[in-house]
């Protein structure tokens, strides 16, 4: 018994692996998309606070396998679906990127974080 997204007009299908968030895999990676870009101007300055980089990293991690998950499962997916995931996958290596550059120009005894 498949649920159907819980956005508003979406007639999608929601996969198994993304049950928990009751949304498609369009929603979803519109969804990770703009968190991402949240985050990246959060943490563009390098003055996000360590509790807050964790809960950054613990983002990227439990969404990429949520993604890899979904890609993976033998879902046929439109070639557009799978740009859009790949697409998704880059901008959560690149926040993951700009965490760690971030986390780089703090001063050591400002982050907390020993080197």
């Amino acid at each position: 018994m498949s649920a159907t997204c819980h956005i508003s007009g979406c007639k999608h299908d929601v996969p198994a692996a993304l049950a928990e968030q009751k949304v498609c895999i369009l929603h979803f990676t519109l969804s990770l998309e703009a968190s991402c870009a949240e985050m990246r101007r959060e943490t563009a300055l390098g003055n996000a606070p360590q509790d807050r980089q964790r809960d950054i990293m613990k983002f990227i991690t439990t969404n990429g396998e949520s993604l890899a998950r979904v890609a993976t499962s033998g879902l046929h997916l439109t070639d557009d679906l799978k740009a859009r995931v790949l697409s998704t996958f880059l901008t959560l290596m690149n926040l993951r990127e700009n965490l760690d550059r971030a986390s780089m120009r703090t001063p050591a005894g400002r982050s907390g974080i020993f080197r």
